[in-house]
């Protein structure tokens, strides 16, 4: 900084001698040595102004132009390059005929119109680069549908906390590119700092699975700089999807609607878990491990692998042992399944299944 100021101080010192001295035959000050003062009064005053202004000048715009930068994206900085050349071109062809005008107008005009193009450019193609980029991609599309690893999903927060992902991208059924975008990945932070110990564990949880997805390499996990304008996480998710045409993961059964009606692919884990849970049928015989008593007399409750609640009648007195059992009703509720047994081989005519208030 201080070598800038004296640079620019040195430079002032001469700019302003230089003018004090052309400025002498236009006043014609006499004598002598009023001549001098004019001189070396012009020359520290442009001195002083060099120093004070130099950051003005160099370091300040300099400083703005890199945070502007650094806080633009990537794809803001493509677009912006790419809008700005084609607006060169554009002022490329249009120099010719602009160079025929009168006078200076023909001297000047190209430039000018090749600043003007340029900047209109660069400005077009920053704002409109995620339809540049989805224009790019439906051209390509028919080469990168050939493999199915090009595919790239968009991870809402709740499906990262939740967990179950990365156990399926472990398994292979998820391949490409899994996208979190910086304003997902914020939100995660902000629960992880949360002072609510359930937000905390739930955000350090999604950090954690995120870094495991990582390190695995069973598929590639991208954070995103997008920041596109919405309500909210859920909004900007939607908004990016549509965007990018790309689908958004989620077990969040309002983003899953809000999602549907603006046209955006949703990859539901719920649903997912539903279609892989194995299918149980009356007079069906299992082993389910009974973990309480149930609401009715008698009754013990146990659960699935998917999480599956099982009511056996007559199973209270079985509390925190295996049990084979068989399936008298599945019954399908808004929150899921309900399966009904008792256990295997018991005797006498068996009273109709109530189900039990879980509330």
């Amino acid at each position: 900084m201080v070598f800038i100021r004296l640079f620019a101080a040195l430079i002032g010192f001469v700019f302003g001698g230089v003018l004090g001295a052309s400025l002498l035959d236009v006043t014609q000050v006499t004598p002598f040595s009023n001549r001098v003062l004019v001189v070396l009064l012009l020359a520290t005053a442009c001195t002083i102004l060099g120093w004070l202004g130099a950051p003005y000048v160099t370091v300040k715009p300099t400083a703005f132009v890199a945070s502007r930068i650094r806080a633009a994206s990537a794809g803001d900085l493509v677009g912006g390059a790419f809008g700005g050349g084609v607006g060169l071109v554009l002022a490329l062809f249009l120099a010719f005929p602009l160079s025929f005008l009168p006078g200076d107008l023909g001297r000047f005009a190209p430039f000018v119109g090749a600043a003007t193009l340029g900047l209109i450019g660069a400005a077009a193609g920053a704002i409109k680069r995620n339809e540049l980029e989805t224009l790019v991609r439906e051209v390509r599309g028919p080469r990168r549908d050939r493999g199915a690893g090009d595919q790239r999903v968009l991870l809402y927060t709740s499906v990262i906390i939740d967990g179950r992902i990365a156990d399926v991208v472990r398994s292979g059924f998820v391949r490409g590119t899994l996208i979190v975008p910086r304003f997902v990945l914020a939100e995660l932070q902000y629960f992880a700092d949360s002072g609510d110990a359930s937000r905390r564990e739930r955000g350090r949880r999604g950090l954690e699975m995120l870094a495991r997805m990582q390190k695995e390499a069973t598929v590639k996990v991208e954070l995103s700089e997008e920041d596109p304008p919405g309500a909210g996480a859920d909004g900007k998710l939607v908004t990016l999807g549509r965007t990018l045409g790309v689908p958004i993961m989620t077990n969040d059964y309002g983003l899953n609607r809000v999602a549907e009606l603006q046209g955006v692919t949703v990859l539901n884990m719920n649903d997912l878990a539903k279609a892989v849970r194995p299918v149980v049928l009356p007079g069906e015989e299992i082993t389910v491990r009974v973990i309480q008593e149930g609401k009715e007399q008698a009754q013990g409750v146990g659960y699935l692998e998917d999480g599956t609640m099982v009511v056996i009648e007559n199973a209270a007195r079985h509390v925190g042992s295996e049990l084979a059992v068989t399936v008298l009703r599945v019954l399908q509720t808004v929150g899921g399944r309900m399966i009904f047994a008792q256990p295997r081989g018991e005797a006498g005519e068996t009273r109709r299944p109530r189900a039990i208030d879980r509330s």
